[in-house]
């Protein structure tokens, strides 16, 4: 069966999470193919540590901005230029993990050496090319300037920089790539602007006849998103994937009506929530794209 078929017979069922996943998906098809929406796509790392990730870099082109993580960063470069990683279990055991030297991430095994050295190699021969043209860059800048150098096709950065899609981390500092800019830095006069990123996002926003995105997960990259998106007005188009509960007041676990009414969606925006994880549903809202793409 056709995905399309199969989303359109969710949305025929009835379901709970099914019928929340077809509107989701329509949405998301009008806002691409509404030519006035400036569209952003918010995501946290973790799903760029499993096979989400050819997913992003094949769909990255669609959108205009990303907003996402540091850890996003690390683990894109990490399989870009490390080792491999693994499938595991939740049910390890942690502490001999840890003698053996392998991170665990839910199910997804991470050993040391796939990780830590081989980024900070890798970044350290970059920044000193960089050095060699200016001191001071805005994190956008230096997420595309690796991008370019990245030759690894199914690498999100590398896909962003190809298509000319900015990507910004406002948390750039939250992970192995922002812990490596500080260790470069010293001694190096070597820094990083973190408001030239938010001045850019200013311009995105307040150049945008209209604005919508796709966001999965919470935290800091969500925020990012809808805080900037108050300034607008509120978004217009808004599709929301997460597996977090809104009884603790939490930013994860809010539902986008509470956006409402704070001014970051718009009370007629076309808007949905959908509870499920994404590396099941964002694959089959991709695919009901049908837009295929080639890397």
């Amino acid at each position: 069966m056709r995905v399309p078929d199969l989303i359109g017979q969710m949305a025929d069922s009835g379901g709970f999470t099914a019928s929340h996943l077809a509107k989701g998906a329509d949405i998301l098809r009008r806002m691409l193919e509404d030519e006035r929406c400036t569209n952003f796509f918010s995501f946290p790392a973790c799903i760029v540590s499993t096979g989400l990730r050819g997913a992003i870099a094949q769909h990255i082109q669609d959108f205009d901005a990303v907003i996402t993580t540091c850890g996003t960063l690390d683990h894109d470069l990490a399989r870009a230029w490390g080792g491999g990683y693994y499938k595991g279990s939740f049910e390890l055991d942690d502490a001999k993990l840890h003698r053996e030297e392998i991170y665990r991430l839910g199910n997804i095994l991470i050993p040391t050496g796939s990780y830590g050295p081989p980024i900070e190699t890798k970044m350290n021969e970059i920044l000193l090319e960089l050095t060699k043209e200016k001191k001071e860059w805005g994190g956008r800048e230096l997420i595309h300037e690796f991008g370019k150098r990245v030759k690894d096709p199914g690498s999100i950065l590398h896909q962003a920089a190809k298509h000319d899609v900015p990507i910004y981390v406002p948390g750039i500092t939250d992970g192995a790539f922002g812990t490596n800019l500080l260790m470069f830095s010293q001694d190096r006069g070597f820094k990083v602007d973190v408001l030239k990123d938010e001045k850019e996002l200013s311009d995105i926003i307040f150049d945008s006849k209209k604005t919508g995105a796709l966001m999965i997960g919470g935290g800091i990259s969500k925020h990012h998103t809808i805080w900037w998106n108050q300034f607008k007005g509120g978004l217009e188009y808004a599709v929301y994937v997460t597996t977090a509960s809104q009884y603790d007041g939490s930013l994860s676990g809010a539902r986008l009506t509470e956006a409402v009414s704070w001014g970051k969606v718009k009370e007629k925006a076309k808007y949905v929530t959908i509870d499920g994880d994404a590396t099941v549903l964002l694959p089959l809202m991709f695919a009901s794209l049908e837009k295929k793409r080639e890397l």
